[in-house]
């Protein structure tokens, strides 16, 4: 999941709300369902892997975050790939 802050929204509230997100995100990491967390170099905001069992709990853990109204998100799912799919010979059209 990409998140990146909406500065045009900037406030104090956003401001405590960053200062949160810290404490916020190692009780996920804690509790297993943040699995790796990166900050977008240059950007406000950082991509954050999560290990849910459903839409509906992703959507739970996001809008617990502190900077939820703040912030513009983009959620991609991620399927394991632990064998390269062989693609066969294909026939002329």
């Amino acid at each position: 999941m990409l998140w990146r802050l909406d500065i045009g929204r900037l406030s104090e509230a956003m401001a405590r709300a960053v200062l949160r997100q810290q404490d916020h995100a190692r009780r996920f990491v804690a509790d297993g369902k943040l699995i790796r967390r990166y900050h977008l170099v240059g950007g406000h905001g950082g991509a954050w892997i999560y290990e849910v069992e459903s839409n509906e709990e992703l959507d739970r853990l996001l809008a617990a975050s502190p900077v939820y109204n703040f912030a513009n998100y983009e959620v991609f799912t991620l399927a394991e790939m632990d064998e390269v799919p062989v693609m066969g010979p294909t026939e002329p059209g």
